[in-house]
């Protein structure tokens, strides 16, 4: 549950991100289509979340290899 906050701050910062919590389930989705990357875990996952950040920074959803 310590990650959701930093995970909010980082989707809020990208334009081409959506966040959506909902029955205690997060879900991201980056990209535009028809090229978009979504992952989705439990709310409280802190690994979990932790793990859509890196992608987010560093990985398959990071704004530089998204164009």
């Amino acid at each position: 549950m310590k990650q959701l906050g930093n995970l909010a701050i980082i989707c809020a910062q990208r334009k081409d991100v959506i966040m959506n919590l909902e029955n205690g389930v997060v879900s991201v989705s980056a990209g535009n289509r028809p090229d978009v990357h979504s992952l989705s875990v439990e709310w409280d996952d802190d690994v979990g979340i932790a793990n859509i950040i890196h992608a987010l920074n560093f990985g398959n959803m990071a704004a530089a290899t998204r164009g």
